[in-house]
């Protein structure tokens, strides 16, 4: 089996913890590297933690030589305070992340997105995604694939009443999310972790976008694997 290197960009959040366990467990990566704020403490023999400040990623450049880049990077307003400061992790911090990943010449660039991202949407923060997509799509990686979950759901240290009532819903009442509605079911950080893993396996080249139902099948392709 091919024994590839990974970087994993946002290995604190809620999808990028589970992404880290899945590398790290695997068999297909022989090197994984996190770039953190702050150590995470754990240890690992495969694992090499780089604790950086992100608005000067370029000092962790060496590192984007990688095979497979996962950008798991985001925030939510709550914590980031203002605009400005979510839009510097969830658009500036990631494209950084991608122009020194296409000048290292990683082979994939993953990141996650979200569902409804439109440059032109009248809700800010699908503007956001949007406008980030778009100018990922720019840079001439040769593999990219865009994540595009719906509602995350999963054990965060913070209480979230959106994230709660969406889950409620989707247990207690599923067929609100069936047809046409499907890809708007909230979807489990682990799942939308596993995808991406099993994505990655993947030979293509160029531009994809996986919305939650086909993150759905990826993540069960990982598991019947």
């Amino acid at each position: 089996m091919a024994q590839k290197s990974a970087l994993l960009l946002g290995a604190s959040g809620l999808v990028g913890g589970e992404l880290l366990k899945l590398l790290l467990d695997g068999d297909e990566y022989q090197r994984v590297t996190i770039l953190v704020r702050r150590p995470l403490a754990i240890q690992h023999p495969k694992l090499t933690e780089v604790v950086i400040d992100f608005n000067s990623l370029e000092q962790a450049k060496d590192k984007f030589s990688a095979d497979d880049i996962f950008s798991c990077l985001g925030t939510t307003i709550k914590k980031a305070k203002t605009r400005e400061a979510m839009n510097k992790v969830d658009y500036e911090y990631t494209m950084s992340a991608a122009k020194l990943a296409k000048a290292m010449d990683a082979d994939k660039f993953l990141v996650i997105s979200s569902i409804g991202a439109n440059p032109n949407s009248p809700v800010w923060y699908s503007r956001l995604k949007g406008r980030l997509e778009a100018d990922l799509k720019q840079l001439g990686l040769p593999a990219l694939y865009v994540f595009q979950p719906s509602l995350l759901v999963g054990k965060r240290k913070e209480f979230r009443f959106g994230e709660y009532t969406a889950a409620f819903l989707s247990k207690f009442i599923p067929f609100m999310f069936n047809g046409p509605l499907k890809k708007y079911k909230p979807i489990k950080a682990s799942t939308v972790a596993a995808g991406m893993y099993r994505a990655a396996q993947l030979p293509n080249s160029g531009i994809i976008t996986f919305q939650s139902d086909k993150i759905n099948q990826l993540a069960y392709s990982l598991v019947e694997s």
